[in-house]
């Protein structure tokens, strides 16, 4: 994978602002970044870690934040009851930040309620942004008060610690949807999404196809140079649909490119 565009993937992804996530947001655009960042990402890690460790290096490189801790498991009676994603620095404003970092891919379900917030869920439906919000207010950012966490930043004053939300998203929305989003969510609409007999009918011999693995997703369908054709991904995508699995897909027809789940439900 190339790091260089996978980092730039990252900075591009949209943070879900406050109006949406009630938590207040940290842009990676605050960052001032006076160097191209370059350096080996690890091969045996997941997504998540990768975004992790691309952000925390970002930091590191700003001149204006700096990591003070991250990834800090606390543990109360030899448990681990949480974690810490990071505490910053706004060199600055002489300001330690609680920060909280996420990457997630919704698709909108608009058959699941009135409620706009709660119809963004994972391609595979086990999850959703409302799920995670509420992880994040009734879990997540309290635990800087818990009194193991005091235990383990004994050298800071953790009541002077002000929290803050990084929520990357990639949004994609059903198959020729007419409706209006909020700004804030359409800023983060990458997509859409079909089913495989939806995609299989829009097929034409111009199109090729690229599926890519998790730790791909977010990044641009024009970096890829891997292209097949129609035939060559059509069983791999039953077999998807059998195991219950909505993949990514990427589409190249000509000098376009474009993105989509292909969705099992």
């Amino acid at each position: 994978m190339d790091t260089k565009i996978r980092i730039k993937s990252i900075l591009k992804t949209t943070s879900l602002d406050t109006s949406v996530t009630g938590f207040p947001t940290f842009n990676l655009s605050q960052l001032k970044l006076q160097n191209e960042l370059d350096f080996e990402l690890p091969t045996n890690i997941r997504l998540g870690h990768i975004v992790e460790k691309i952000v925390s290096e970002l930091i590191k490189t700003a001149t204006n934040y700096k990591v003070v801790y991250e990834n800090v498991q606390i543990i109360e009676e030899q448990k681990t009851i949480g974690e810490i994603d990071f505490i910053l620095e706004d060199l600055k404003e002489k300001q330690l930040i609680h920060l909280e970092l996420a990457y997630k891919f919704y698709l909108l379900d608009p058959s699941i309620s009135s409620n706009p917030l709660k119809n963004w869920i994972g391609p595979n439906r086990n999850d959703s942004l409302s799920e995670k919000l509420e992880k994040l207010r009734i879990k997540q950012f309290p635990l800087l008060h818990h009194k193991a966490t005091a235990a383990t930043f004994d050298a800071i004053a953790l009541n002077n610690i002000s929290q803050a939300l990084c929520l990357l998203a990639s949004l994609f929305i059903p198959f020729n949807f007419k409706e209006s989003l909020a700004p804030t969510y359409q800023k983060a609409v990458k997509g859409y999404y079909v089913n495989l007999a939806t995609f299989m009918s829009l097929h034409n011999i111009e199109k090729n196809y690229y599926l890519p693995s998790k730790k791909e997703w977010g990044m641009d369908p024009d970096t890829n140079e891997t292209w097949h054709e129609f035939i060559n991904i059509v069983e791999t995508l039953k077999i998807n649909m059998h195991e219950k699995q909505a993949p990514l897909c990427w589409q190249k027809q000509g000098a376009e490119f474009i993105q989509f789940f292909i969705v099992w439900w």
